[in-house]
Parts: C-alpha cells; structure tokens; sequence
C-alpha cells in the first residue's frame, strides 16, 4: 500500500463522493487506496473477574499493554453490557501507559524482626519455601492420634485459598496441600455464604444457585431478600427488569431503601435479623390459605413422609435439646420406615405425623400480628407481598428468590436461607423456569473455588474428607454412600461415591494407586475435629499452626474479629502470601502497635498474575463454568498461580525424594506432570477425567468406575473436557430452548443442567407444569426428555422424580 497524504486523502475523498453522483467506472474505485479501520491489535476473549455474574468481554493488546476492554455482545448473560468496574478490569494490569504501581512486580522477603522488605528470585524463594513446608511438616507430623488410628496429617501449617484464582489452580492447590497432608484448609466461601450452602443441602441435596442469571427474566415475581441487585449486580439486573416488563413484580425485602428497593413494585422493611419471622409468616399463609402447589408438595418433597412419634417441639424447640451443650439429640429426628428402610407416606397429607402436618402446626403461630411486630413490617406492606408472592403457587406461574450475603452472614443464617427454601417447595418453585432460590456472591470463582476441595471437610468434587474412623477405604464408603436399600428407585449421585473416591485417587496417584493398597487410601490425611476458619485461627494462636500458605486470601482485612486474627498471624514462624500486591496480612509485622524487631514471622511475599493475564476457567454463580483466555503478560516477575504451584510442588517431589521424610509417599508418588511451563489444558483435562485403557477422556460421570479403571480429579468437571474438545470454551449464543438455557455455551454443572431439580418441573407424566416454559418435557415418540438435561434421566414413573 501506497503512503497517502492528508491532501491526497480529501482530494479522493472529494473525487469518490462526486463520483457517488457519475455512473459507476470500477477503474476510479480499484484507483482508491484502502484504510484500516483500526489499529492492528490483539483481541481476546475473557470473562470478568470481579462478581458472580460472570460477564463476558473482549479485551484489546498492543505493544503488550492494555488498550480497550467492552463488553461481549454475544455474551447471553450481559449482552455487551459491562458495569464500570468490569469497564475498568484492566487498571488491574495497566493505569494509563505503565504497569498498576501498586502490583508487586518481584518476590520480596521479609527476615524474622525485619522492618523492610528485600527482593529476591523466584528461585531461591522456591528452594526456601519447600524447604520451610518439609521441616514443619517433618517435625510435626501425626502419624496415629491418640486411639492409634492411622491419620498421616499434620496440623502445623495451614492453607487460605482464594475465591478468584481459576479452577484449575484451586485444584492444584488442593492436591498440593492434601498431599502433605495438611488438613487446617479453608477459603473464603467459609466466612460468607457457608451458613447458605448448608441450608440448600438441608432443602434439596445441593447449595448453589439453583436457576441462573438469564432465567430470572421468566419469573412472575422476584424477591430480593437482602440483596441490592439493582447496585451491586447492576448487569444481571437486567434480567429482573426484563420480568418485570413483561408483568413480573418485584419485592425489595430490605431493612434499607435501596436502589432496588427504588425499582421495586413492593419494599418490605424489616428489622435487621428477623428474616425467619418475616418468611415464616408468609409460609403460614400459604398454608392457611392453601396456596400452595399440591400435587408438587406431595409427589416432589417429603411433606406426606411420617415422622418418628417421639418428634415434636414446643416454644420453637424440638425434641431433644440439651440447653447446657447448646446443642439437639437428634434420636428422635427420623422418619417411619417399612421393613426395607423405605420412609412411610401419607398422600393425603393429613396424617398428624406426616412432614406437611407438622409443618402447618410449626408455622400456625406466624401470624401477621406477631410476624408484624417481631420486624417492625406494616401490616399492609406485609399483606401484599404475601398476596403477591403466594400466587407463584399456582402452576403455571414461578417465583424467584434472589439472595446473597446479607442473610448468610447473620449468626442464624442457615435458619434464614432454610426458611427461603421451605417456601419455594411449598410454592413448586424450585426446578421450574423463573423460580429457585438463587443465592449470589461477590466473588467471581467462589463456586468452582470452593468444589475444588478449598474447605477443611471436602475433596475435590465436594467429597466427604476421611475422618480417622476411616481406617479404611471399605470404612469409609460404608459411611458416606447411601445405603442401597432405601435408595432402589432413588436417582442420586450419593450411591456413587466409591467411583468418586476411587477416580480421584487414581487422578492422584496414577499407578501407585492399587486395589492392593486400597487405591491410595493411606495417602490422604484424616481429619480428627474442627479444623475450619475460626479454629484455624485459634489453633494458630495456641503455637500448633507454625506455617501459613495465604494464597490471594488476606485473612487480616476480610475475617471477623480482624484485631485477633492479626495477632495470631504474628504466632507464625512462616508465611506465604501470594497475591497481586502487599496486603495487610503479609505486612503484619506493620501494623499499628507492633515492634517489627519483636516480629519473628519470616514472610515470602510472591507476585501473582492478574486474571487478564492467564487463561483457564472460572464458574459463576450460576454455575456457569467459563473460559477465559490469556491476554498480556504479567508485570516484571510476577507469575501465574499455575506456574507457582508447579514450580512448588517439583521441588517439594525431589526434595522428599533425596531426603525422605515421614509418609514421603505420598509427595512423590502423587503425579504432577504438567510440564515445566504448565499446561493449564491438561489439568482441565486432568479434572475432566480419562477411560484409563482406552487413554480417552470421559464424556461424563455416568462413565466413571470403581474399579480403578477411570480416573477423574473433580467428578463435578466430569463432561467439561472431553475427546469432542474444550466444552467450557464454547460460545454458541444460539437458545434452542426458548426459555433462555443456552445450553452450548459454556458448560454447567451438574452434566450441564442448567436448572436443577428441573424433573420437579413436570408432572407425573413428564407434562411441564407450564407448558410455555418448559425446562424439560418426556416426549413419548422418541422416548427421551427434550430440552435441558434431566435431573434423573428414567422415563416417568420408573423411578422416584
């Protein structure tokens, strides 16, 4: 291409515009020089970093640096829309033409009564820190407790993960410290919405958001309970206005006139704390008014099950408080079985020891005068939220609950969540298009974080951790799987358990993972207590925890009682902290107070890379799992979480392997070959799973095998990454359900069910109870479900939905 001047520019330009007037002569037009639109630069696709709605965005590079980021407008959850701290995502990289001032672009060291930092290589940092984890955990080790059953952990150092690392790197993490047998292991998801995910295990086997963001728009009236969607989601908000315009209402239940409030059709204000009062009136009046979905109540809960005669309670205590412990016998808390164990029903629902019965006789005294002056409602307030909430009972109608930390963080949080559920089963609100209750979070990887095993209790996958009753792998699958008895016509992924455990093990182990060594059994460490964020704390101020690895966690600023936390940190003899800059907890030899020459806390201070500076995926609250790729480089030496842990994990193998050391085999059989620039592909694929003999990946959990001829990191992955390719990269924008599910693109777990608990959406007969919008639909020609994946493949009635 020719130079062109600025005069040479209007001259054609002047030339062309006459010539718009002259018949066409393709010789003028080959004559005109052609110009680039824009500058030639990288274009990436990435997902935002800063909540749980899980935005999409196209980030631009030039020279190495940031230059443009917008919204995705094939993107079906924001459709192009960013809110402005996903349009300012890369000051986190780039502030004008510089790398952030404030990322730490080197590995600092801070000695034992340093007051300053010192620089050093990633190199040395490596070599030290391995050498600190091996010396903790080698002069601490538990290799029997006290009854002489083999544990193998060690409770002298400690792992804090972060909630916005990508999957694969909280994997790694994972497997990491479980292989060192650390069992003090939490993140985030402890202290903030914790309480929640118990109340959905409670309610219906699983915690997260049961719908997604997209199918809030189907609802006939949401409520948000103590969440400002409107301000702090102001993206999937969207989604409520487009219910809404089209005759949805919404409900604002809120101490506070928020902006949501503002948009709202009904605000409810309550006194902070009394959610359980104000819900529980609402569940009396749906059941004194018998607005609730019968046929969904009685075929899709356990209302019409019998409960144990010895049940009751009295005052709002059950049977079997023990007001000294602050705790419940639960003896008496069973339901009548027949001699195979199966729980006894009435289907009419009026047995006086049936689940619904109980129910109605519980909520009787949350009558609108007391449920009105507990939380200080109007009592005209409260009657049309309940009239305009209770009429998502009827079957062709849905109702959402939208909720976040606001009620998770009371200290009666799972009481509140609870209390949102029972409403939504009473209603037939869950399963259905427009309904569930969707619990949202600040984080963007808080889900798929936390399913990697982030927490002290669980293993990749939400595996029950081994207790040192487990002496056994036989041991503990007799007391973690569902007994087969009571579950012949039960679809649940409960029955499963030894092909989760036993994939698992052999993710880790490969070939050093037998039948005759019980798949690796001894390898993982077992729990002996409480080992979750507020006992780790205490342990660490009682001199037990000697080391910590802080990974994008900063426990000094984001836990409770912060004054306390910071004065354990100052206990330690070691810290890791990795993050994108100094926090308050790697500087905790600064705080206010505190002599630094009396600090005798070494820290290692490493430098992380951003999320627009890796690739790998992270999982909404939705449950969307979604890949986002790499754009720039990281500032100076600053390094992915990925490529951290690799490098760490390397050197603790050969480390053991020269040294040895106490249960050295499980650090140097465990596999770790991901290269030495690790492959973030092959630890998806990793998760994913592989057909062992065939060398195959699996196509989903129905493939997996107890056996040890499968093995699968994360069971919940498995189907994310298989022989037809990446699934969590796909982006088919295109909605075949017409119900907004978007089923191709991105991947879902479970198996890509973008509704759980959908099968509740139908009848008996696999009829959806709204055939408008139908989540699923038995089509009885082909004999298969059509639409989203089926929450129990059976055809109706051949087993329970």
């Amino acid at each position: 291409m020719h130079e062109v001047t600025r005069r040479d520019f209007f001259k054609l330009s002047g030339a062309v515009a006459g010539g718009l007037l002259l018949p066409f002569e393709q010789g003028i037009i080959d004559q005109i020089p052609a110009f680039p639109l824009h500058k030639r630069i990288g274009e990436a696709i990435t997902i935002c970093t800063y909540c749980g709605v899980g935005c999409g965005q196209i980030v631009s590079a030039a020279d190495g640096r940031l230059v443009n980021i917008e919204g995705d407008p094939d993107h079906p959850i924001s459709q192009g829309r960013l809110c402005p701290k996903g349009v300012s995502l890369h000051q986190l990289s780039t502030v004008g033409e510089v790398a952030n001032p404030r990322r730490l672009q080197r590995v600092m060291y801070r000695a034992p009564g340093g007051d300053r930092w010192e620089e050093k290589s990633w190199d040395w940092a490596i070599e030290q820190i391995a050498g600190r984890i091996k010396a903790t955990r080698d002069a601490n080790w538990i290799a029997e407790d006290g009854d002489g059953r083999p544990v193998n952990r060690t409770e002298a150092i400690a792992a804090l993960g972060t909630v916005f690392a990508n999957n694969e790197e909280a994997y790694l993490l994972t497997k990491m410290v479980r292989s060192l047998g650390v069992v003090f292991n939490e993140n985030e998801s402890r202290i903030c919405v914790t309480s929640a995910v118990a109340a959905g295990g409670e309610s219906v086997g699983r915690g997260p958001m049961t719908n997604h963001w997209i199918d809030l728009g189907n609802s006939d009236c949401v409520m948000s309970i103590g969440c400002n969607v409107a301000e702090t989601f102001p993206v999937a908000f969207q989604w409520v206005e487009k219910a809404r315009a089209r005759g949805g209402k919404l409900i604002s239940v809120d101490p506070r006139f928020t902006r949501t409030s503002s948009a709202a059709d009904i605000h409810v204000p309550l006194r902070t704390g009394t959610d359980v009062a104000l819900i529980g009136g609402m569940i009396n009046y749906v059941l004194e008014n018998g607005l609730y979905h019968e046929e969904y109540v009685r075929e899709y809960t356990n209302a019409s099950f019998l409960i144990n005669k010895g049940f009751g309670f009295e005052d709002g205590l059950f049977t079997g408080w023990d007001a000294d412990k602050g705790s419940y016998d639960k003896s008496t808390w069973q339901y009548q079985t027949d001699e195979d164990g199966i729980p006894k029903r009435d289907e009419t629902l009026q047995d006086e020891d049936c689940v619904f019965q109980l129910l109605k006789r519980h909520f009787s005294r949350y009558d609108a005068d007391t449920v009105c002056s507990t939380t200080g409602t109007p009592k005209d307030v409260f009657a049309k939220a309940c009239e305009a909430f209770a009429a998502t009972g009827a079957p062709d109608k849905a109702g959402a609950i939208v909720c976040s930390s606001g009620a998770a963080q009371h200290a009666a949080g799972t009481q509140m969540v609870r209390s949102y559920y029972i409403l939504q089963l009473l209603l037939g609100n869950i399963g259905v298009a427009g309904g569930g209750v969707n619990g949202i979070a600040g984080a963007s990887n808080g889900l798929g974080c936390t399913l990697q095993g982030r927490l002290f209790n669980a293993l990749p996958g939400d595996v029950p951790m081994p207790a040192a009753a487990d002496e056994t792998l036989e041991a503990y699958l007799g007391r973690v799987t569902a007994p087969a008895a009571t579950m012949e016509k039960v679809i649940s992924p409960w029955t499963d358990r030894p092909k989760h455990i036993v994939s698992l093990l052999r993710a880790w182990y490969g070939d050093a993972a037998t039948a005759a060594n019980g798949f690796g059994w001894e390898y993982l460490p077992k729990l002996g207590g409480n080992y979750s964020f507020i006992p780790l704390f205490e342990a660490m101020q009682g001199g037990t925890i000697k080391g910590l690895l802080a990974w994008g966690m900063n426990p000094a600023v984001s836990g409770p009682n912060s004054g306390a936390l910071r004065a354990a940190l100052q206990k330690l003899e070691w810290m890791v902290v990795a993050d994108l800059a100094e926090t308050e907890t790697a500087a905790v030899w600064k705080s206010p107070g505190v002599d630094p020459a009396e600090n005798q806390t070494e820290v290692f201070l490493l430098p992380v890379a951003a999320s627009l500076e890796k690739e790998g995926s992270l999982m909404n609250s939705a449950r969307w799992m979604q890949w986002r790729y790499k754009v720039v480089d990281p500032p100076g030496d600053a390094r992915s979480d990925l490529w951290i842990l690799n490098r760490l994990v390397l050197a603790l193998k050969e480390l053991y392997a020269r040294e040895g050391g106490p249960y050295a085999e499980a650090i140097t059989n465990l596999t770790w070959d991901y290269g030495d620039e690790p492959d973030v592909h092959r630890v998806a694929k990793e998760m994913n799973g592989y057909d062992l003999a065939a060398g195959a990946l699996l196509a989903g959990p129905g493939a997996l095998k107890e056996d040890g001829t499968t093995s699968c990191g994360n069971w919940l992955w498995c189907g994310s990454y298989t022989e037809q390719g990446n699934m969590v990269a796909r982006r088919d924008p295109v909605d075949a359900s017409g119900v907004g599910l978007y089923s191709k693109w991105a991947w879902c777990f479970p198996v890509n069910r973008r509704i759980m608990y959908n099968r509740a959406s139908v009848s008996l007969d696999g009829s959806p109870w709204n055939p408008e919008k139908p989540v699923i639909l038995w089509d009885g020609a082909s004999e298969s479900w059509l639409g989203d994946v089926p929450d129990g493949g059976p055809p109706p009635g051949a087993a329970y939905p």
